[in-house]
C-alpha cells in the first residue's frame, strides 16, 4: 500500500507516461480494478476502514485526529486465527503517534500489535518529527539525518495541517524541489529494500500476510534528482481539467473546498508548476514500482511467488492539479479512486474490472483467501469470484466520508452531501461530465436524481448515527 497514489496515473490504466513496468507486469497476469473508492480521502480514514472493514461513520476516524479503539475487529485478528504470520513493515497511519511520549516508534510497536500484528516493523510518514525509527537510523548512519530533516521542515505546516486553515509554509504546496540526499537513501526505496530483506530471511512453518507500507509518493512532491532525470524528455500527463470548483450552492462544503484551494496556492500554480509536480511525482511512483518489481523478483528467487497472492493498492487519492487543487480531502474522483491490481498465485489471463469497488472489499478478499473468519460488523464484499470466471455481488453505491462530508458514486452519477444537515453540495453525471466539470445541483432538470439518490441511498445511510465524536468543523 503506498499513500496518496492516484489511480489514474499507472502505464497499465493508460497513461503511458509514467513508467510502472511492475505494476504493468501484475496487470498483465491478475486483474485490475478501474472503479475502487477509498472509504475516505484522507490517511486516517482511509486506513482505519482498511483495517476494520467499517465505514468512517460507523468506526468515527473522520479526520487525522482521531483512531479507532485498540479492540477494533480487524482483518489482521482474522488471518492470525487462520494460522497466518501477519507483519507490518513501513507505514501504518493508524494512530496518532505524537499525542504519545516515545523516543523511538518500536515503542509503539504495541498499538498495532492490539490490532493484530504479530511483527512490527514501522517506520511511520515521511515527517519523522522527533521519534526516531528504523529508516532515520539509516540516514544517521549515512550522515544524512540533519539534510533530510531541514528538507522536510522547509514542506511541514504550521497550524492546521488538514484543512490549510491557520496554516503556513515556507515553500507553495506545489514545490517539488528534489529530496538532496541519494537515491539509494530515498524513502521509498529503503522500503523496498527492507521488504527484500524480510522476504529473503523468512523461514518459519507458517504462511504470511506481510503488510509493506510505503510513505510515497505523499506530498512533498521531492523525489530525488536522479529519479526525475529517468523522466527527462517525457512529456508527463496533465490533469483532465483545471476547472476550479463551483462553490455557490455547495454549503458547507463550500469551507472545505476553499481550504484546499488556498492550501494549493491555486492562485499562483501556473501549468509549469502543475506539470513539476506530477513529474516528481511520477517519478516517486516509478521508485516505488521498481522496489514492487525488487520484491516479486525476491519471492521468485525463493519459488514463493507461484503461492503467493500480490496486490497493489494506495489508500487515497490526489489532486494533483485536478480542479486547481493539490492533496485530497475533496470529493472528487482522483482523490476517492485508488490503484487496485491484484496479481494471484500463477499469474491469470489479464481482465480489468469496471464494476463499482469499496476499499474495504479488498482486505475482506484477503480473508476469503485465507480461510479466515468474519469479523464483526464488516461491510467487506470478497472480489474472489471474479478469479473464479464469476461476477462478485454487485454495488449499486460507493462511498467515501472525511470531514462531515460523503460521496455516494453510482455507475452514473456523484452525489456530495453534507453529513450533518443532509444536505445535497454537488452533483455531476459521471457518464456526460467524467471530469466532474460541471455541477448540476442547481438545475432544475436534475431535482429528480438528487432526490432520487437522496432517497436511495444517502437517507438510509446517514440513519446511523454517526461514532464521530463532534460535527464537521465546517460551519460557515
Amino acid at each position: 500500500m503506498s499513500d496518496q497514489h492516484r489511480a489514474d496515473m499507472l502505464g497499465c490504466a493508460g497513461d503511458l507516461t509514467v513508467l510502472t513496468p511492475s505494476i504493468d507486469r501484475l496487470a498483465a497476469e491478475g486483474i485490475r480494478f478501474s472503479k475502487v473508492s477509498c472509504q475516505g480521502p484522507l490517511c486516517m480514514p482511509a486506513r482505519a476502514s482498511f483495517m476494520t472493514e467499517r465505514y468512517v461513520r460507523d468506526h468515527g476516524v473522520y479526520t487525522n485526529w482521531s483512531e479507532i479503539s485498540n479492540r477494533s475487529p480487524t482483518y489482521v485478528w482474522a488471518l492470525r486465527e487462520a494460522g497466518y504470520h501477519t507483519a507490518l513493515l513501513g507505514k501504518a497511519h493508524l494512530y496518532r503517534d505524537e499525542l504519545l511520549s516515545a523516543h523511538h516508534i518500536d515503542e509503539l510497536a504495541f498499538r498495532l500489535r492490539e490490532l493484530g500484528f504479530s511483527e512490527v516493523n514501522e517506520t511511520g510518514d515521511k515527517f519523522p518529527g522527533d521519534i526516531s525509527n528504523r529508516y532515520t537510523e539509516h540516514l544517521e548512519a549515512q550522515g544524512l539525518l540533519e539534510v533530510y530533516r531541514r528538507h522536510m521542515a522547509e514542506r511541514s505546516y504550521q497550524g492546521d495541517n488538514e484543512t490549510g486553515q491557520n496554516a503556513t509554509k515556507s515553500v507553495p504546496m506545489w514545490d517539488s524541489t528534489p529530496m538532496p540526499i541519494p537515491l539509494s537513501s530515498y524513502v521509498d526505496v529503503w522500503h523496498g529494500l527492507e521488504a527484500v530483506r524480510w522476504i529473503e530471511a523468512y523461514r518459519r512453518d507458517q504462511p504470511f500476510f506481510l503488510f509493506v507500507g510505503f510513505p510515497g509518493p505523499h506530498d512533498p512532491w521531492d523525489a530525488p534528482k536522479e529519479a526525475v532525470d529517468r523522466y527527462r524528455g517525457l512529456d508527463v500527463s496533465m490533469p483532465a481539467s483545471t476547472t476550479r470548483p463551483r462553490l455557490e450552492g455547495a454549503g458547507r462544503y463550500r469551507a472545505l473546498l476553499e481550504s484546499f484551494l488556498w492550501l494549493s496556492d491555486s492562485e499562483t500554480m501556473t501549468p509549469d508548476a502543475i506539470r513539476g509536480m506530477r513529474r516528481s511525482y511520477a517519478a516517486d511512483i516509478s521508485v516505488i514500482d521498481e522496489q514492487i518489481g525488487r520484491m516479486v523478483a525476491a519471492l521468485e528467487a525463493r519459488s514463493l511467488l507461484e503461492d503467493t497472492w500480490f496486490i497493489y493498492t494506495s489508500d487515497h487519492g490526489e489532486m494533483a492539479g485536478s480542479h486547481g487543487l493539490m492533496s485530497k480531502c475533496v470529493m472528487y474522483e482522483p482523490a476517492v479512486r485508488v490503484p487496485l491490481v491484484v496479481r494471484p498465485p500463477g499469474g491469470c489471463p489479464p481482465g480489468v474490472v469496471d464494476a463499482l469497488v469499496e476499499h474495504l472489499d479488498v482486505p475482506a478478499t484477503v480473508r476469503a483467501l485465507a480461510g479466515a473468519p468474519p469479523i464483526q460488523a464488516s461491510e467487506g464484499r470478497s472480489l474472489v469470484p471474479y478469479f473464479e470466471g464469476a461476477t462478485a455481488e454487485a454495488r449499486t453505491v460507493a462511498i467515501s466520508e472525511n470531514w462531515g462530508f460523503a460521496s455516494f458514486e453510482t455507475d452514473r452519477y456523484r452525489l456530495v452531501v453534507d453529513e450533518d444537515a443532509c444536505r445535497p453540495c454537488q452533483l455531476f453525471d459521471l457518464r456526460e461530465d467524467p471530469d466532474e466539470d460541471l455541477d448540476l445541483l442547481a438545475d432544475p432538470g436534475a431535482r429528480d436524481v438528487v432526490e432520487g439518490l437522496m432517497e436511495t441511498h444517502v437517507r438510509p445511510f446517514l440513519s446511523v448515527t454517526p461514532a464521530r465524536p463532534v460535527p464537521s468543523l465546517f460551519t460557515g
